[in-house]
């Protein structure tokens, strides 16, 4: 039996009247901020016993008959009836984390970088297999180039299996051998009372095996650093902000290879503002033209178009060029391009302009 003589109430913070639901929360939040993984040094062993005496209010809180024989005789109910297995035989642990943050079960997750075996369940150390790491990179585009789609060419730099050794870490004509410290389980053990705690080898880091001869050209590490060039294919409606994944292409380690992110950056156009799937641009007409109407030629993303002006037509008045935008991603629908009219007013008129002016004036009686 544990030397548990606090208020299992007091331990987990909740009230005598609380229930089943708020026992688990409260353990919970105890077990995640409380487990060993999250401390180092002198502090891990007080995360020990701290998590050992929550673990155990728990066990013993949300089980009803030991809860009443609990509220009823305290410690000594419990220490009269149960063993220190007895207590954490039906202790419901394997659900009690699932849902926090990708955690899962108490056995499964939350301890799964380090072991974890107790009472209701078991798990054996294993080997530490790492993963290939991710390519992060940026790659800007013309807003043209957004529009229409294009593959590209890029250059980046990542880590392959090694050419000499194949990836295994050691001399070619060698090979690896036994840690002798775990004997190959990658993981070693330290007792703690009723739980059984397995930590990373400190020997060969979790692998299980030790490299005597080292390759020569990776220096053991299975892997080199290498230039590459791959050809990118950009679909047609990207924007910044969006990540393409090349799966594969990132950088080799012992668990595989790691993927190649591109995130686009769109260049800011000189002429042409986006709006979701619609471009904007403004386009200049002289004051004859507002007035009197007629054809007009206006730019495109691939080339320039005649849109028609109505007579009359205002300063500011926008126009839609149907399906001249960016192809939408998901949909495939072209967007639009918008184009906003701006009136030019001449600044200067020679006599005869302003002699016709002033007569078209009076034509109209205005006073000017």
């Amino acid at each position: 039996m544990m030397s548990t003589t606090r208020d299992y109430y007091e331990i987990l913070g909740v009230a005598k009247d609380a229930s089943v639901e708020e026992i688990k929360k409260a353990y919970r939040q105890l077990a995640m901020k409380h487990h060993p993984d999250r401390v180092q040094g002198d502090e891990k062993k007080a995360a020990e016993e701290k998590f050992k005496e929550i673990s155990e209010s728990y066990a013993v809180l949300s089980d009803p008959k030991k809860k009443q024989l609990y509220d009823q005789y305290g410690h000594a109910g419990i220490d009269s009836r149960f063993s220190t297995e007895d207590i954490f035989r039906g202790a419901d642990f394997s659900d009690i984390l699932r849902g926090m943050g990708g955690f899962g079960s108490i056995f499964e997750d939350v301890f799964s970088d380090f072991g974890f075996s107790g009472a209701g369940g078991s798990r054996k150390g294993s080997r530490r297999v790492r993963g290939g790491e991710d390519v992060q990179l940026e790659l800007s585009i013309s807003l043209e180039n957004a529009a229409s789609g294009i593959e590209k060419e890029i250059t980046f730099n990542h880590y392959q299996t090694c050419s000499r050794c194949g990836g295994t870490g050691a001399q070619p004509g060698t090979a690896k051998v036994t840690c002798s410290t775990c004997r190959g389980r990658g993981m070693v053990n330290s007792g703690l009372g009723f739980i059984s705690f397995s930590q990373e080898c400190p020997t060969c880091s979790g692998q299980g095996e030790m490299i005597k001869h080292r390759c020569i050209l990776c220096l053991g590490e299975g892997r080199e650093r290498v230039r590459k060039n791959i050809k990118v294919n950009i679909p047609a409606g990207v924007d910044t902000g969006s990540i393409l994944r090349l799966k594969g292409e990132g950088h080799f380690a012992g668990g595989g290879k790691g993927d190649l992110y591109v995130h686009i950056a769109v260049v800011p156009h000189h002429m042409f503002v986006r709006e979701d799937d619609d471009i904007r641009c403004s386009v200049k007409i002289s004051v004859l033209q507002a007035i009197l109407g007629g054809e007009i030629e206006v730019p495109t993303l691939n080339s320039k178009v005649k849109m028609k002006v109505p007579q009359g037509t205002q300063a500011g008045t926008i126009f839609k060029l149907k399906g001249k935008g960016v192809v939408n991603l998901r949909t495939k629908r072209t967007g639009d391009e918008l184009v906003e009219v701006e009136v030019e007013i001449p600044k200067k008129l020679s006599p005869a302009e302003r002699k016709i002016l002033s007569e078209w004036a009076k034509l109209r009686k205005e006073d000017i």
